[in-house]
């Protein structure tokens, strides 16, 4: 789980990587729960979560950058 800070340290790019392999996470989660039973439900809030600063952060940044 990452905080504020942490996405506010990375770089565009490093977002942009990192929105894409959360994104694959959160595809391989929902697929395993359809085959299998999963112990730690929690874990698709957090990756949502994630996702979610990480766009927040970019967006944020390319309304600056206007």
């Amino acid at each position: 789980m990452m905080i504020g800070a942490e996405v506010r340290a990375l770089k565009d790019e490093e977002i942009t990587v990192e929105l894409v392999r959360l994104r694959k996470s959160l595809l391989t989660m929902k697929s395993k729960s359809v085959t299998e039973k999963i112990e730690d439900t929690t874990q698709f809030g957090k990756v949502r979560k994630d996702i979610a600063r990480l766009l927040t952060e970019r967006t944020a940044r390319q309304n600056t950058d206007s």
